[in-house]
């Protein structure tokens, strides 16, 4: 037995090759700000390099009409190439993003991150969608995209909401 030209395996039954395997990861916190506040300070590209640990971070584009808005580039230094555009943009609610260069193997990649009234000041949830370019690699994707956003998010809460981080 063959199914559109799938080779049968031993017992009959067709090889299912799968071309194409999407990942959703998910990671929250819980800031004590108000969201206007925090998707401001979130949202300065530029400021991440004060607070994100992740090197130099700075716009290879500006948006418009808001600079950190859509049509803006991040691009990170310290990442191999990597650059994020934006792609919406509502203020004080909700940001996207998909990589616009670089990030190997990453691919078909779209991030999201949400920020929410919670009684404490605000709901952060960032997820992102992804596919991978090496085969069957998703799964150790999503650990380590799942553990450096975690980490990520409480550098924020620790440092990017400072005082003195956010003047």
């Amino acid at each position: 037995m063959e199914s559109e030209g799938l080779p049968a395996r031993a017992g009959g039954r067709p090889h299912v090759l799968s071309t194409h395997t999407m990942r959703r990861v998910e990671v929250e916190r819980i800031i004590e700000a108000p969201p206007e506040a925090v998707f401001a300070r979130y949202t300065d590209h530029a400021g991440w390099s004060t607070w994100a640990g992740a090197g130099k971070v700075s716009l290879a584009r500006e948006g418009t009409p808001d600079r950190n808005g859509v049509g803006c580039v991040r691009a990170f230094e310290s990442a191999m190439g990597l650059q994020e555009e934006v792609i919406e943009f509502e203020p004080p609610r909700h940001m996207a993003y998909r990589i616009a260069r670089g990030g190997f193997p990453i691919k078909d990649h779209r991030g999201e991150v949400r920020f929410e009234p919670h009684a404490r000041g605000t709901r952060l949830v960032w997820s992102v969608e992804f596919g991978s370019r090496i085969p069957l690699s998703e799964r150790l994707l999503a650990r380590f995209l799942r553990t450096m956003f975690g980490r990520l998010l409480a550098r924020f809460e620790r440092h990017g909401m400072a005082p003195s981080a956010a003047t």
